[in-house]
């Protein structure tokens, strides 16, 4: 076990060096478990072990707190499930003390909409004074770890400040590069904002958006915003106050859940080492993450129920991670309601294209054989117009 690192196996000299440590040590395997980056490195390096007939197997898991690592054939990675069990009892700790309902911010929505740093203080705002109205003065606002890079200004001016640092441009000198619609949001920000978003990148030069506290600065907006509509008499309820909470590592560092557990025991069965790739690869392999859908079933149920969430007060405490009991099963609701089985439906299909069989036979009547002839002839039509190029390429009406 090497630990945990940010760092990616990229260039040409880290691959050699990789390759020629695993020959060194006469290792069978390579783990590598991670997210996005990591599998890809993890593919990269298959494919350059197996041109140089290194022994190394290389195995990519998926593991990742983000759930993006996820497609038709694979429905969930190994680590969303215990992330949200984990944050599902620290949130419901907090709404429980503070008698509290949820208001939930989507990185994606907010992208989507274009919603600017104001735009987001304003909903807050318009959702405090809501509840106030109705004598609710509590509430816990949920908010993505990269809600920051979602916002459109404060995207481009990282933007800006990330490739002065690809140039070489120290810290200290920044400011005087960026341009002058980036220098004034620079000089509207708090200090604390200002020395997080000059921050050195990681290694894969994405910035360090979990130490920027996106949280605290949007609670001083809120906090200003409250305080002028106090002044104007727009807002007569209580002086807001605001405490912020981090949960990113607590549930990074939890036990894993009896899902994951099981989850990844299951994935431990590797068949056919013996064999190399099938099909030879153009290029450096890459993984892309899969970002919440926003027309789709998880999505479409938070907005039906985003009225109730806001203004309702609603309990649910599920208490910690259960390994036996009839919390142990428990699926997150994303899983349950995306209906992805994908292999699970093809299942289905075979069982229905054998029951055809058992019916459709030798000895059956002829209604039931041209029933079945006039079925089977529809259906391959309209599969293979669905399946043609042309018809993938044209607009829904």
């Amino acid at each position: 076990m090497l630990g945990r690192t940010k760092d990616q196996i990229r260039t040409t000299e880290q691959v050699n060096a990789a390759l020629n440590t695993c020959r060194a040590l006469k290792l069978d395997g390579l783990v590598i478990i991670g997210g996005v980056t990591s599998n890809t490195d993890a593919a990269q390096l298959a494919e350059t072990f197996e041109e140089a007939k290194c022994q190394t197997r290389v195995v990519g898991v998926p593991v990742t707190l983000y759930g993006d690592l996820k497609n038709q054939f694979v429905e969930a990675d190994v680590g969303f499930d215990t992330i949200c069990k984990v944050n599902t009892q620290l949130i419901s700790n907090i709404c429980t003390d503070a008698l509290s309902a949820e208001k939930v911010i989507l990185s994606e929505d907010v992208s989507s909409s274009k919603l600017t740093l104001f735009d987001i203080t304003k909903r807050i705002c318009d959702a405090v004074q809501a509840r106030a109205e109705q004598d609710k003065h509590y509430g816990v606002i949920l908010l993505p770890e990269g809600l920051i890079e979602s916002i459109p200004e404060l995207h481009a001016i990282l933007q800006e400040i990330n490739s002065l640092h690809k140039r070489g441009v120290s810290g200290d000198k920044i400011l005087e590069h960026l341009s002058p619609w980036a220098t004034a949001l620079y000089e509207f920000l708090p200090p604390y904002i200002k020395k997080q978003l000059l921050l050195s990148p990681e290694s894969d030069d994405s910035p360090q958006l979990s130490q920027i506290e996106t949280e605290k600065l949007l609670a001083q907006l809120v906090e200003t915003e409250m305080n002028e509509r106090s002044k104007s008499g727009t807002y007569k309820g209580k002086k807001f106050n605001s405490i912020c909470h981090f949960f990113g590592y607590q549930a990074r560092g939890s036990l894993p859940s009896k899902f994951d557990c099981d989850y990844a025991y299951a994935m431990m069965t590797v068949k056919r080492l013996s064999h190399g790739p099938g099909v030879s690869l153009i290029g450096k392999p890459s993984i892309h993450p899969v970002p919440v859908d926003l027309k789709g079933k998880p999505y479409e149920l938070l907005l039906r129920n985003a009225e109730k969430l806001l203004m309702d007060d609603l309990y649910r405490n599920p208490g910690p991670i259960q390994y036996e009991g009839s919390g142990a099963d428990s699926k997150t609701t994303t899983l349950c309601v995306e209906d992805q089985d994908y292999m699970g439906r093809v299942k289905d299909l075979q069982s229905y294209l054998d029951k055809v069989k058992t019916i459709v036979k030798p000895g059956c009547s002829q209604e039931v054989l041209k029933a079945a002839l006039c079925s089977m002839s529809s259906l391959i039509e309209i599969l293979s117009l669905m399946s043609s190029p042309s018809s993938k390429n044209q607009t829904c009406l």
